[in-house]
């Protein structure tokens, strides 16, 4: 039998991934008692937000995060196919790999959003919430605000813009490098 292990599931779009989300893998690893953060990408947006191809966005997935020890870069929800959901997946992680206690790696804004969520009370009872403070969201009950003010619409809004030297600070470089080689987010979208 397989040993326990305590995983942090982290999704979202990670279009781009940016400096926040190699932060929150790195605080969380640093901090609470987990064994590894499995980074999944969405692969097609319940809301229907248009996003970058998903091979690209596990591409830079990889680039951003996959060097950190403990970091797994995961491809469940292009296995699955179709709409990502959450509790889906989080199901299905259950199913074939029982010796996990799952944790949701999330940033304070979620917790703004968590009525949007599909059956987010099945989710949280299935991997209990793990909440990072994100500067620029302040929500009741969220913790002390340590991860940098940047999001991916920020981004990208930037590099439509032409202004992707503004963002040094704020995406991995091996990310810009990946985007320019690759011609991403020329134009804004949404997600």
């Amino acid at each position: 039998m397989t040993a326990p292990k305590t995983v942090a599931f982290f999704g979202g779009s990670f279009n781009p991934p940016h400096v926040g989300h190699v932060l929150a893998a790195a605080y969380a690893l640093s901090t609470t008692p987990i064994d590894e953060v499995l980074v999944v990408p969405v692969f097609q947006h319940p809301f229907a937000k248009e996003l970058a191809p998903y091979d690209h966005r596990r591409a830079m997935c990889e680039l951003a995060l996959g060097w950190l020890p403990g970091v797994r870069i995961s491809d469940v929800e292009r296995t699955l196919g179709g709409e990502s959901r959450t509790l889906r997946t989080l199901q299905h992680l259950r199913e074939t790999e029982p010796s996990w206690r799952l944790r949701l790696l999330v940033g304070a804004d979620v917790l703004a959003d968590a009525s949007k969520w599909y059956r987010f009370e099945e989710v949280v009872a299935l991997a209990p919430l793990l909440v990072l403070g994100r500067a620029g969201f302040e929500v009741s009950g969220a913790p002390e605000a340590l991860l940098p003010e940047v999001s991916s619409t920020e981004v990208r809004a930037a590099l439509a813009e032409g202004q992707g030297d503004r963002l040094s600070s704020k995406v991995p470089a091996r990310v810009l490098s990946y985007v320019a080689r690759h011609g991403l987010y020329r134009e804004v979208r949404d997600g």
